[in-house]
């Protein structure tokens, strides 16, 4: 399995692809972070096209097990950040 890719690697392709420097392809990368961060943090969702779509969905409180020990106690319902990953990209994926 390939090691993944750095910032600073990604950067790298981002400013080649963008036939730009690497300062301007790192704030389009911060920037687009951001914009995907406070999206999904106020409950939305961004798809990203050919990529996938990344979203925030509510987990209701629930019974959990400690493996340790193997108590049982209440989590809390918490938020969890979900990946739906694109047909495009598996199909590029999978040959």
């Amino acid at each position: 399995m390939a090691k993944p890719m750095t910032k600073t690697e990604l950067v790298a392709k981002l400013a080649e692809a963008m036939d730009a420097d690497k300062k301007t392809a790192t704030t389009a990368l911060d920037a687009l972070s951001g914009i995907i961060t406070s999206a999904v943090a106020e409950g939305g969702a961004v798809t990203l096209p050919g990529v996938g779509k990344i979203y925030c969905r509510e987990r209701p409180e629930r019974m959990v097990r400690n493996p340790a020990t193997g108590e049982q106690f209440k989590k809390e319902a918490d938020k969890q950040v979900k990946v739906t990953i694109a047909k495009a990209l598996k199909d590029s994926v999978n040959g």
